[in-house]
């Protein structure tokens, strides 16, 4: 599939990320049935490992549950971005599609969508594509992650994880194509560096509002600041 096919350096960025979480769930006291379900069922990156790290701390489930929400709601955005393309589908596609919507899989689709020499009737299968391969792939790392962590329970200080920072930089920085768009993403960075030594996360929760935010209020200056066109033609 072509769509799985272009997903491939979303998977190796997400290899390691995804044998980390593996590991780092079972060390801090999950079973190895609990993380391959967590894997399978939530299937969100990191708001698996801010919840394994809630789960660790003794957090309540009231915390887990709106901080994983918060972290979450970006994917908001994103079906709303998709909207446009995938409402002609019936529901049978649009849930697994909503479900297996990653980051990665949104970058890799939106911009097949947004190609004109690609086949319309074809694009919902690409988009397809790319979530069972980056649904695969995590599924798979975890597993690797659970059964290696009796044996490596250091992995996590390894560095790996930095793989995929690097692929959301990978991500994030072709987007960035308006004054908005880097006001947000600048906005972001700052206060998450800011806030980075908040307890249950707060940090990350704090940058993303604060760059949303930002990103709007630049966006309807940057309208206020556009002078009007008048149309005098009769």
């Amino acid at each position: 599939m072509l769509g799985a096919r272009d997903t491939i350096p979303m998977l190796v960025g997400a290899l390691p990320f995804g044998i980390i979480f593996g590991t780092l769930a079972v060390s801090s006291g999950l079973s190895a049935s609990a993380t391959l379900a967590m894997s399978a069922l939530v299937f969100a990156g990191s708001a698996q490992f801010i919840a394994v790290g809630l789960i660790a701390s003794g957090a309540s489930l009231l915390v887990i549950l709106l901080t994983t929400l918060i972290v979450n709601l970006r994917h908001l955005l994103y079906s709303a971005s998709l909207l446009p393309y995938v409402r002609h589908l019936p529901q049978r596609w649009r849930v697994p599609l909503a479900f297996w919507l990653t980051d990665e899989s949104y970058a890799v689709a939106h911009r097949y969508y947004l190609d004109p020499g690609a086949a319309p009737e074809l694009k919902h299968w690409y988009f397809l594509g790319s979530c069972i391969a980056m649904y695969s792939n995590w599924f798979a790392c975890t597993l690797v992650g659970v059964l290696l962590g009796s044996s490596l329970p250091g992995m996590a200080d390894w560095g790996l994880d930095f793989a995929m920072v690097a692929t959301f930089i990978g991500i994030v920085v072709p987007l960035l194509r308006t004054r908005p768009m880097l006001v947000a993403a600048l906005v972001a960075a700052v206060v998450a560096l800011v806030a980075h030594d908040l307890p249950y996360q707060l940090g990350l929760m704090l940058s993303s509002l604060a760059g949303v935010v930002a990103g709007i209020l630049a966006q309807r200056l940057a309208a206020w600041r556009t002078p009007e066109v008048i149309n005098d033609a009769p």
